[in-house]
């Protein structure tokens, strides 16, 4: 009877310490592919696609982008709708008037068009939204 209890006693010891290895085994597995994701994060942030030529146009597409984001005329994919800051996106205007004032007479007419242009349309964008606000 000693020995048949014994040997329970051994099996339950192997048993264990097969569940052990396996545990280990599957911990060492998921650590690989928890490294395997972290790195391929890494390399897609790494490798983005190529910033485009920074040109007059370019400028003042980010500042009227900037304004518009103010206004909550453009968001995010996912984020949530929220209160238009009517100063901030007024800043990024002055910014392009500063910029109209101060490229006076050194602009190419392509290049005077757009800056007209896009102003005037984010001025009519805060005028409606400020307008709305109000109501």
């Amino acid at each position: 009877m000693a020995e048949q209890e014994k040997k329970k006693e051994e099996k339950k010891i192997i048993v264990d310490e097969d569940w052990k290895n396996q545990a280990q085994k599957e911990k060492e597995i998921l650590a690989a592919q928890e490294k395997a994701e972290k790195e391929k994060e890494t390399e897609q942030k790494a490798r983005r696609e190529p910033l485009p030529q920074g040109n007059f146009a370019a400028l003042v597409s980010m500042l009227v982008t900037q304004a518009l984001f103010a206004l909550g005329a453009v968001r995010f994919e996912g984020q949530k709708e929220k209160e238009p800051d009517l100063e901030l996106a007024r800043y990024n205007i002055g910014m392009l008037e500063t910029l109209q004032e101060k490229t006076k007479g050194n602009l190419s007419e392509e290049e005077k068009k757009v800056l007209e242009t896009t102003l005037n349309e984010v001025r009519m964008a805060y005028v409606k939204i400020a307008n709305s606000k109000k109501s």
